[in-house]
């Protein structure tokens, strides 16, 4: 997040007031970054960047020149005071000569300010905080002018957690270049100087970026996985295929500089990522830079992104087309509402809302074409019709085998679980299935019973008496389902006796969950307490 803090418009600076107005007050850039260390520590960087030309220079004893900017940095927790500094920042020093030759010039037009002065100076600040809801308050002031100091105030939330996967923040990098000393810039062996800004002129030619990956082995389990960046058009949503990147990775032990400057060692735990965007042909424009973590299945693990404006006006700014591709041959515009209503068993809670949106809007095919595209372009960026293809064929068996009266099938609860989880591995399907086993009388359990019965052994804990009716039931096993144990259950049934199977239990992480679910399944023959033959099915997978 980066902001520019002044009283006066930054176009209208006048680039002598340095020097001749002592009331000018001070322009300050400012942006931070959250980041944890290898324990989960998490940590707050801060940057100010000033732009030299806009400071107050005084001389100094050995004849050079020099700006000083005063900070007053206070960071609060509800209310009290976690941490406090005030400091000053001295700019570089530059030959009096400069100074002088941006006085004579008597121009406030920025073009005449000399080379000696065209330069920025910037702050860094680290801090270690736990996780918390935080302000940060600056109040900045050139030191060598009576101006009223400029203030900040910036809310963080810090949320690290070990047990889960998490991403730092996408630090924008200016320059890069071998660390000698280590210093608060040192990261991975590199120091990097932060770039703070959102805007990039026709000047810069590439988008570096640096970010850390923390406690991805929670889902990734010790195989590789898959880390993507692009940048996509921040009004339309579309991805620029030229700026996709992607790179295999695996875990490795990483070094990291902690809070107080020491080389901290992350077996796993840390995994940084650098990489640079060729952005000299991007044409003017507010975009998105990208960044996705993925296994080696495609599933989206960790995703966050970074807005930016580009100024690029000698680069024509030209649609990506999308009426070449698979989705642009998708012409009739029922069909394209079904496609886009039978995306949302595997859509993120965003797009689901944007796929909604658009079928129920008419016309806007282009629209529609392009969300399609880039739709299924994220979950598979080498091959998305392959992609979509697959998952027609899902949607094509769903809608044939499960649609109901007037709901189609990707409505149906069996629907949504095929769109979602593909074929089940193993379906039993019963209609009227009876047994003279009933209820527990006491003393086994569960998962004794079950052992029981799988070794052919008798189980004298339960008695008969008589016959228990099932309702219609289909029971389906997954053997994998990513990110979850294996051998994962469904059981749905059709309370009415009318076709329409609704999920009534399932052992799938996020699933519905319901006790005493078999006796509304046996019509309420089994007692509260009881478990029948379809709750050792259940437990069994069959």
């Amino acid at each position: 997040m980066k902001k520019i803090f002044s009283l006066i418009a930054l176009i209208a600076l006048s680039v002598f007031g340095y020097a001749q107005n002592s009331e000018k007050q001070v322009t300050a850039v400012f942006s931070y970054a959250q980041f944890a260390l290898a324990d989960m520590q998490p940590y707050v960087e801060t940057y100010l960047s000033f732009d030299a030309w806009n400071t107050q220079f005084v001389k100094q004893s050995n004849g050079s020149m020099r700006s000083t900017i005063a900070i007053e940095l206070m960071v609060t927790r509800g209310d009290s005071t976690v941490y406090a500094k005030k400091y000053n920042l001295n700019s570089p020093a530059v030959s009096e000569d400069v100074v002088n030759e941006s006085i004579e010039s008597g121009s406030s037009n920025l073009d005449y300010i000399p080379n000696g002065l065209r330069f920025n100076f910037m702050d860094v600040q680290r801090m270690q905080l736990d996780n918390g809801i935080y302000n940060i308050h600056f109040n900045i002031s050139d030191a060598n002018s009576k101006a009223a100091p400029v203030t900040i105030d910036q809310k963080v939330v810090l949320n690290y957690n070990r047990k889960r996967a998490s991403l730092s923040s996408i630090l924008p990098v200016a320059n890069v270049s071998p660390t000698t000393t280590e210093n608060i810039l040192s990261r991975s062996g590199y120091d990097m100087e932060p770039y703070v800004n959102d805007f990039y002129p026709e000047q810069v030619k590439d988008l570096s970026i640096y970010y850390e990956i923390y406690n991805i082995e929670v889902e990734i389990h010790g195989k590789d996985f898959i880390t993507m960046s692009y940048i996509e058009n921040q009004e339309t949503g579309v991805r620029l295929e030229s700026t996709l990147q992607g790179k295999r990775m695996a875990l490795k032990e990483t070094t990291l500089i902690n809070g107080e400057g020491m080389a901290v060692t992350a077996p796993g735990m840390v995994t940084p990522v650098f990489n640079t965007t060729d952005i000299s042909m991007l044409p003017s424009g507010n975009y998105n830079l990208v960044v996705e973590v993925r296994n080696l299945k495609n599933d989206l693990v960790l995703y966050d992104k970074m807005p930016f404006f580009r100024s690029n006006p000698s680069v024509k700014n030209e649609a990506v087309p999308v009426s070449s591709t698979f989705a642009g041959q998708i012409n009739e515009e029922t069909q394209m509402n079904l496609y886009l209503r039978a995306l949302y068993p595997i859509a993120l809670e965003q797009e689901k809302g944007k796929a909604d949106n658009l079928a129920s809007q008419p016309g806007m095919m282009i629209e529609k074409q392009e969300f399609f595209y880039h739709f299924w372009l994220r979950r598979n960026p080498t091959n998305p019709e392959q992609e979509w293809r697959q998952y027609k064929e899902r949607l094509d068996y769903v809608q044939t085998n499960f649609q109901y009266v007037n709901t189609p099938g990707y409505l149906t609860d069996r629907g949504r679980v095929y769109l979602q989880y593909g074929a089940p591995d193993y379906v039993r399907d019963e209609k009227n299935f009876v047994t003279t086993t009933r209820g527990l009388s006491g003393g086994k359990s569960l998962s004794d019973r079950v052992q029981s019965q799988m070794q052919g052994q008798s189980d004298n804990n339960l008695r008969n008496n008589g016959q228990i009716f099932y309702l219609p039931y289909q029971l389906w096993r997954y053997n994998n389902i990513p990110t979850q144990d294996a051998n994962r259950v469904f059981i749905f049934w059709d309370e009415l006796r009318s076709g329409n199977y609704r999920l009534l239990v399932s052992s799938a992480r996020g699933e519905k969950q319901e006790i005493g679910w078999e006796r509304r399944l046996s019509q309420r023959q089994l007692a509260e307490d009881a478990i029948g033959e379809v709750g050792i099915q259940y437990q069994r997978g069959y």
